[in-house]
């Protein structure tokens, strides 16, 4: 329990507490007796000079010790908390009014009797006749007043009765019911602040059960709690803190997991794929060697051509691969430059007439703006009309058409490859930019590859977006979207 925050900040709270009541106690003792002396002494300043006056201490010059003696006497019995002491110029005292073995001191210290007379600052303590090493507060005067010097009168205005007296009343109800008031007001703020480190460590424990189940779920297993808008405190903000990196971390591990299950499937189409064209190619290679001198020079050369189809397959499998990978890999950095963007389009749609010509397909450009300019990497963007095109190539038969266009609209350039061929079915049309994807289409199958992948990845690169449309029989229609220059 010990180990607890609540614990140790209770613990901490009442050692506070109490070394706030020790304090407040000494502070308290030291000010009132301060003061108390201080008010004493300012009050009772003249009374050595006026009992030498008013009693007639001193007469002609010297002292009257009939008057003297009387006044010891009157004031024992009239004031006993104050004491008379007459000394030399010396500090030895002479005579005083207490009675016989009371006095412990033949002498007392001068010192402060002078800075009294000079008017230092008070209350000033003097030595007490009555001890050994204590020290009150005092009034003096010299005697006489005027004339040559024969002592001092010299009045302990606490003496020991009043001791006494104080020690009475701190013994009394009046310091008993302070101590008390004291001590309950003590215990009410450690109630009270007990219960305000109870809500606060309340929400820290919270957190922590949410921490410890996020941990033992292996970081997968996390419900967000609702963010605070307007955090009053750190531990709010710890709150939102937490939350915010357990829902990070607990996508980045479901996307970690999403990659390597596309890995695993890459790894398996990789294999699928150039299983293909190795073996075909293995097969062709076989046959040439084993029967060489039993074909003909046609089936020769139809073996050969198909072998070399497989080979450029296969490197073509291989370059999409790598290409892929090094699009995918977090230090590919764009070269990008400003160009106009229907230029190139029209420099690529001339590459591909030849190929459209073979084939009998009409291959169509529409350029509605001369200059479209676009801050990119011309390589990269070159690649992905390449590979769109080439992808309409594949499902597009005789006699049908192919149509690449440019606009500008809202901030962005706008570039369409529309083709009339077979279509993709709608169930496939949000996968066929996966890698290795093959759709099903009126019961064939179109080849699985990396191209429309590499131009998804592409067009991410430069903060874009692709899309794609389709009708069975009809065409399909791919959508890029550029920010522009």
């Amino acid at each position: 329990m010990i180990r607890t925050l609540y614990a140790k900040l209770s613990l901490l709270l009442i050692a506070l507490l109490i070394g706030i009541g020790v304090f407040y106690i000494l502070m308290s003792c030291f000010t009132v007796s301060y003061y108390q002396q201080k008010a004493a002494q300012e009050l009772s300043f003249d009374l050595a000079k006026n009992l030498v006056i008013d009693r007639k201490i001193v007469e002609h010059g010297k002292i009257n010790q009939k008057a003297l003696s009387s006044t010891f006497m009157e004031y024992m019995v009239i004031n006993p908390s104050i004491e008379l002491y007459l000394i030399d110029v010396d500090g030895r005292i002479l005579s005083y009014s207490a009675e016989p073995g009371k006095v412990k001191r033949k002498h007392i210290s001068l010192t402060p009797v002078y800075a009294f007379l000079n008017g230092e600052k008070l209350p000033l303590l003097g030595d007490d006749p009555r001890s050994h090493d204590k020290q009150k507060i005092f009034s003096v005067t010299p005697v006489p007043e005027q004339g040559e010097r024969q002592g001092y009168l010299y009045i302990v205005l606490h003496g020991e009765q009043y001791d006494d007296a104080e020690q009475m009343m701190k013994e009394s109800l009046l310091w008993q019911q302070a101590g008390i008031a004291l001590a309950i007001s003590l215990f009410i703020t450690l109630i009270i602040g007990l219960i305000v480190f109870r809500k606060l460590t309340r929400r820290l424990r919270f957190l922590a059960i949410d921490m410890g189940a996020f941990y033992r779920s292996d970081f997968n297993d996390f419900n967000p709690k609702k963010m605070i808008k307007r955090p009053t405190d750190e531990i709010d903000l710890l709150s939102n803190t937490f939350n915010q990196m357990a829902i990070r971390l607990v996508n980045h591990i479901e996307e970690r997991q999403k990659q390597d299950r596309l890995r695993r499937e890459l790894v398996a189409n990789i294999s699928h794929d150039l299983r293909t064209p190795i073996a075909i190619l293995h097969g062709y290679l076989e046959t040439l060697t084993l029967k060489i001198n039993t074909l003909t020079p046609q089936e020769q050369q139809t073996y050969i051509q198909q072998a070399l189809e497989s080979s450029e397959r296969l490197n073509t499998l291989i370059t999409e691969l790598f290409q892929l990978a090094k699009l995918d890999s977090s230090t590919t950095v764009l070269t990008k430059s400003d160009f106009n963007l229907s230029e190139l389009i029209h420099d690529i749609v001339q590459k591909f007439q030849l190929k459209a010509t073979n084939n009998k397909i009409k291959l169509a450009i529409n350029i509605q703006k001369r200059s479209v300019s676009v801050h990119a990497d011309i390589g990269l963007i070159s690649r992905v009309l390449e590979n769109l095109l080439d992808n309409s190539f594949k499902f597009t038969s005789e006699n049908e058409h192919i149509n690449v266009s440019v606009t500008e609209k809202e901030n962005s350039a706008i570039i369409t490859v529309q083709d009339s061929g077979r279509g993709i079915p709608e169930k496939d049309l949000p996968k066929v930019f996966e890698r290795f994807y093959q759709a099903s289409n009126n019961n064939r199958t179109q080849p699985g590859g990396l191209g429309l992948a590499i131009v998804k990845r592409i067009v991410e690169l430069h903060q874009g977006t692709v899309e794609v449309t389709s009708t069975l029989e009809k065409g399909t229609i791919f959508t890029i979207r550029l920010p522009l220059h």
